[in-house]
């Protein structure tokens, strides 16, 4: 019994550390908005294709809306 107590504590441990870790990494990264705006000003620079800039663009569009639901906004 006792190590069965044992156990559950360190895997309640584990999955607090796991989300923690998983929290600060999200939070250094650039967010989807910002690549965006930095893609952006590189395809109206020329450095990016017109099609090259709509395929980056609609990969982000579904990134962007899951961060808008994580932080509770309407998007």
């Amino acid at each position: 019994m006792f190590w069965l107590a044992v156990l559950a504590a360190v895997l309640v441990f584990g999955f607090y550390l796991v989300g923690r870790v998983r929290e600060s990494i999200r939070e250094k990264g650039p967010t989807s908005s910002d690549l965006l705006s930095n893609f952006r000003e590189m395809h109206g620079k020329g450095v990016l294709a017109d099609e090259e800039f709509r395929t980056i663009k609609s990969k982000l569009a579904g990134r962007i809306q899951d961060e808008l639901k994580e932080n509770g906004e309407k998007g």
